[in-house]
């Protein structure tokens, strides 16, 4: 087979395309930026090219994938329709391809990269095993993708966005969030959580469903379905709405004895996370994670709770929680040294960054910190400046980039300096990525922390640089 990629450089395009490479087929693609990801495209042998130009689309190709992030106005893809060729969004080949497979599919605005390649790891180091694409790089793999014939488990990270989740149909599925986001396409938050329900209710009747404690609620707080199934302790539910649950489901949180999986007794040492975690059939005692983010623990209570329903014992478990590296971009430790901190994350939602920061202060308090932010899509930062503002309000020293676009056109009006003017503080600016080498060292931080989903990845190194050769 001939596969073609327009946008093959995204996480997910890529995972696919080393999928079909690794299987032998032919595999080329297109994108608009050259990127660390597209070079190591080509050098795992993939044709990539950086011009919108329809002469380079190889001839007799067998099906053309894309994203909803490609412009319908894009030579290419244009072509490619006019050539008659079969063209199918990623969501669409990443469904085809789980089934017929016991597919655990991690959905939510938030946390399910990090989730999806902790629940990857533990099936890994078990006896089950599993495939699995992913959202983000593994530290553990060195790789968004991860192949095992002989296992019948396929691990993928299910994006709300575009609805594209609803391809899938879970046998084991996790929700881990549904906070407002990508209104661009649900309008509303109750039309987003509509589409949370949709997904959460396609999971095999045999199978079932991990939801974050209290995640089906209005902005209001208000319950937003009927649990129409019975729950796993047999507990009754009086949420009444007009949609309903029909999954068996369980629930887990960091805290509070509701849930049926909860972490307690959460502590520190040595730059290493250790907890308890109470589950329907006992607690399994100190738990151990390997210098990671407070917020973590909820997303290895979350991937426990998955590996123990697929078979693993606790030994498996535990071995599999303190092994786990983590994800790039994800709290990750550019540098840890005594005199100076620098911790790289994607978080792009103010959910995201709060709970990033809350992890810093939490390992690092009393410590002066320094954020640089860049806000990810006008219609995202249109819809939640408030939010942001907020956050970033409790940081030491605030810089801001200017809005990554991705694929969205400006919004007038719209821009870093709004959000801006709403941070409560006096030590903030707006900077390009060059003044920013500039600045952070300035500043004499304690801690730094680099924050959002756009381009900014091409900054963390060359910020590393710096602050290293500052140390010196």
């Amino acid at each position: 087979m001939r596969y073609y990629f327009l946008g093959i450089g995204g996480i997910g395009m890529s995972a696919l395309a080393r999928y079909f490479k690794q299987r032998g087929d032919e595999v080329s693609g297109y994108d608009r930026v050259c990127s660390p990801l597209t070079e190591q495209l080509e050098h795992e042998g993939i044709a990539v090219h950086y011009d919108d130009r329809p002469d380079m689309i190889p001839d007799n190709i067998d099906l053309a994938i894309y994203t909803p992030a490609v412009p319908t106005d894009l030579m290419e893809f244009k072509s490619l329709q006019e050539r008659g060729t079969k063209m199918e969004k990623r969501s669409q080949v990443l469904g085809e391809l789980t089934r017929g497979k016991k597919c655990i599919a991690v959905a939510g605005s938030h946390g399910k990269t990090t989730t999806t390649s902790m629940i990857a790891h533990l099936l890994s180091k078990g006896s089950c095993g599993c495939n699995a694409f992913l959202g983000g790089i593994s530290k553990n793999f060195d790789s968004n993708l991860l192949v095992n014939p002989n296992s019948e488990y396929i691990v993928v990270e299910a994006d709300e966005y575009d609805r594209s989740f609803l391809q899938l149909h879970p046998h084991i599925a996790v929700i881990t969030a549904t906070d407002p986001d990508h209104l661009d396409i649900y309008g509303t938050h109750e039309h987003m959580l509509e589409a949370y329900v949709q997904f959460a209710n396609q999971t095999d009747a045999d199978g079932h469903l991990f939801l974050k404690e209290g995640i089906f609620r209005t902005l209001d707080g208000e319950p937003f379905v009927e649990f129409g199934h019975e729950h796993h302790h047999d507990e009754e539910h009086e949420h009444h709405s007009h949609i309903s649950l029909h999954t068996p489901y369980s629930t887990y949180t960091t805290h509070g004895i509701e849930a049926d999986y909860y972490a307690i007794n959460v502590r520190t040492y040595n730059g290493n996370l250790f907890f308890d975690l109470r589950t329907p059939d006992g607690v399994l005692y100190d738990l151990e994670i390997d210098g990671t983010a407070l917020f973590n623990i909820e997303n290895a209570v979350a991937a426990s709770a998955v590996a123990l329903m697929c078979g693993l014992d606790q030994y498996q478990l535990r071995n599999g929680l303190k092994t786990f590296e983590g994800v790039r971009r994800r709290f990750d430790y550019r540098i840890k040294e005594k005199e100076l901190v620098y911790i790289d994350d994607y978080a792009h939602h103010p959910k995201e960054i709060a709970s990033t920061l809350e992890s810093i202060r939490y390992l690092y308090p009393g410590k002066r910190l320094v954020g640089v932010f860049q806000p990810h899509l006008y219609t995202r930062t249109r819809d939640l400046a408030d939010g942001f503002a907020k956050v970033l309000s409790t940081l030491d020293e605030i810089i801001m980039m200017p809005i990554y676009p991705a694929r969205e056109k400006p919004i007038l009006g719209v821009t870093s300096s709004m959000v801006l003017r709403k941070i409560d503080s006096m030590s903030k600016y707006l900077c390009t990525p060059d003044q920013v080498l500039e600045l952070v060292p300035a500043l004499c931080p304690d801690v730094v922390v680099t924050l959002g989903a756009g381009d900014i990845d091409r900054l963390v190194p060359r910020l590393e640089k710096v602050l290293r050769e500052q140390m010196l």
